[in-house]
């Protein structure tokens, strides 16, 4: 049998997904003991016990000055700004991707700008965004939106653009109108590719706030990052960046989980 068509079971397929982690854990631990050997004070490889150590007193453990536990406030405050930030981006997606898809007048008007937009770096109107919104909550999710929502409303408009013509056609022989169409038509297939969009928009989302959170914030995950890097404090920010991305694979995790249950033809394995 060729390999091309063979499946692994489920235990080889554990073990297989398991095995890259375990190397990346093996390669780090081996490297921590080797410099710890060499300076028992070097901070640049934490042992995993200093790390683990680290992580239990960061989200049980009070601010001295404050009383808050900051991982958890640090915590909402990006998820806040990270939700919100995806949120609008996904709803402009829908909008804008299915109007340039179904309406010819719309593709032409606005098609280019869109292509041309979806090619700025985000980061590189940082400042701008810093100079127009302020350096409050609004210049941060202004970021996530205008560095995903461009590519978004590209994918969506290129899958409705490729919904098959005699559809609506049928739908136009029926008497439906351009909303029904839109509501009853395209909507369900482009809801999938919607979710898809997000889950891969996701990485994107995470770093250009940990990028906004690092230049300008009083709190956020990158803002704890960017502020204990001073003292060399990698157990403090290697608990901080296993967390997110932890809640990036939740995320990534529950998104697929959705396609699977509301779209299960759409196959959604990856």
């Amino acid at each position: 049998m060729r390999l091309i068509n063979r499946r692994p079971g489920r235990p080889l397929a554990i073990a297989l997904a398991m095995l890259p982690f375990a190397a990346v854990l093996l390669a780090y631990v081996i490297g921590s003991e080797m410099r710890l050997a060499v300076n028992p004070q070097d901070k640049l490889l934490p042992a995993p016990s200093t790390i683990l150590d680290t992580a239990i007193r960061l989200i049980s453990q009070g601010d001295r000055r404050t009383g808050r536990i900051l991982f958890w406030h640090d915590t909402w405050d990006s998820l806040r700004r990270l939700g919100l930030g995806v949120g609008i981006a996904a709803l402009s997606a829908l909008v804008f991707g299915m109007a340039i898809g179904m309406l010819p007048h719309i593709r032409k008007a606005l098609s280019g700008f869109v292509a041309v937009v979806s090619m700025v770096p985000p980061l590189a109107v940082l400042p701008i965004l810093f100079i127009i919104f302020g350096l409050g909550e609004m210049s941060k999710i202004v970021l996530i939106v205008v560095g995903i929502a461009p590519v978004m409303i590209r994918d969506l408009s290129a899958r409705t653009l490729e919904i098959p013509r005699e559809m609506i056609v049928k739908a136009e022989t029926l008497g439906a109108s351009t909303w029904v169409i839109a509501t009853r038509v395209v909507l369900p297939q482009v809801m999938p590719r919607l979710i898809q969009a997000i889950r891969l928009g996701l990485g994107p989302a995470w770093l250009f706030l940990i990028a906004a959170e690092a230049i300008a914030a009083e709190g956020g995950l990158g803002y704890r990052i960017f502020l204990v890097r001073r003292y060399l404090a990698m157990d403090v920010i290697l608990t901080y960046v296993i967390w997110i991305t932890l809640l990036a694979f939740l995320m990534d995790w529950g998104l697929r989980a959705l396609s699977r249950r509301a779209f299960p033809w759409t196959g959604a394995g990856l």
